[in-house]
């Protein structure tokens, strides 16, 4: 089941007995956290119905024994356990001392497996598993869990968010912010940002608090408020270089080095832009409609002014300047996995090597 649906599902008044929330993913699993909780509280039992567990403390007969007992200051109760991982097999010893012991081990979900038979009425149970991701290396660990507990019949999903969902969450989180954002701006935070939801929610935030915009934001104000907004400084460094400015380049790698920027991702920023850019210069993409069309892959889309750069970029550099910083940033990137490098130092170094005299 995807948040979504599980949100739709709570608005009905439809609080399951038991859940597993499934996932790394932060921002969508605390929508559903508290919706679930507004569903299977309701406004009067919010303080005294919820109970914490964590599984690495407790076990699942200490959680369906209270799940199971009455309460004398709520109607209505939901349980919320947490590290629900903690109750997978630690490998073959673990199974067989399992097998042989009389009862169940404290991480033992056989007391849960019987609760789900017949299920305390006016209870919910969330068990929340948020240790591993859905995809990537995490893959396997997460199908175990979810092997795990399929028992419970409701189980919700949270895959990291896609670019597009991102920056929906980021145009729905402005709106209700009052703010308005340029449509490259919002762009280049939510690719700032990692299309990382709860982040893009906490600097969204952090902008309306800090308020006095006259008009929509742009991508220049968003580099000078969000701290991480890299993406949009890496494109001025690219400026920079295409201009051959030195001294503008070495600002702008000083601004990053004082933010904390990690300089060896913030190089593979840029090889990425400029390899895209000497991409559209070999296949003579003309328009950033062009260049979407050419560069977009399912789930990670090319942005209209993602695209813009990218062919801003090619416009700046020829193909043969492209080719050569290129190959800086290669011997750049191999700079920075020396024995304890100075990132200042490899940086200007790579910036006196491309752009010329300073302005």
């Amino acid at each position: 089941m995807s948040p979504e649906q599980f949100l739709n599902q709570l608005q009905r008044g439809e609080a399951p007995p038991v859940c597993l929330l499934l996932g790394a993913e932060p921002y969508r699993r605390e929508v559903c956290r508290k919706a679930l909780i507004r569903a299977a509280l309701g406004e009067e039992d919010l303080e005294a119905g919820l109970s914490r567990f964590d599984l690495r403390e407790t076990s699942w007969r200490e959680i369906t024994d209270d799940a199971c007992s009455l309460s004398l200051f709520a109607r209505r109760r939901l349980l919320w356990v947490t590290n629900a991982e903690a109750a997978l097999p630690r490998g073959k010893e673990a199974d067989a001392e399992a097998e042989q012991a009389e009862s169940a081990t404290p991480t033992s979900i056989d007391p849960l497996l019987e609760y789900l038979k017949r299920p305390a009425p006016g209870v919910t149970i969330a068990v929340e598993a948020s240790r591993f991701e859905l995809d990537g290396e995490d893959k396997a660990k997460a199908e175990r869990v979810k092997k795990l507990y399929a028992a419970i019949p409701v189980q919700v999903e949270f895959p990291r968010l896609s670019a597009a969902e991102a920056r929906q969450i980021a145009q729905r989180l402005a709106q209700k912010a009052g703010l308005r954002f340029a449509d490259d701006a919002l762009d280049a935070l939510v690719e700032a940002l990692g299309a990382d939801g709860m982040r893009i929610a906490n600097e969204i935030e952090k902008l309306r608090l800090h308020g006095g915009f006259q008009g929509p934001i742009t991508a220049a104000q968003l580099a000078a408020l969000v701290p991480d907004s890299s993406v949009s400084t890496i494109f001025a460094l690219v400026d920079a270089l295409g201009r051959r400015d030195r001294k503008a380049a070495l600002e702008i790698t000083d601004r990053l080095l004082r933010q904390g920027e990690y300089m060896p991702l913030a190089l593979s920023f840029l090889a990425g832009l400029l390899r895209l850019a000497l991409a559209a210069r070999e296949m003579g993409l003309r328009t950033p409609q062009q260049v979407q069309n050419a560069f977009s892959r399912p789930g990670r889309p090319v942005w209209p002014s993602r695209a813009q750069q990218i062919l801003q970029a090619a416009r700046m550099f020829s193909g043969q300047d492209l080719s050569r910083t290129l190959i800086r940033i290669f011997e750049t990137d191999r700079a920075f996995r020396d024995a304890r490098p100075d990132d200042r130092l490899v940086m200007e170094n790579f910036i006196f090597g491309l752009a010329g005299p300073a302005r």
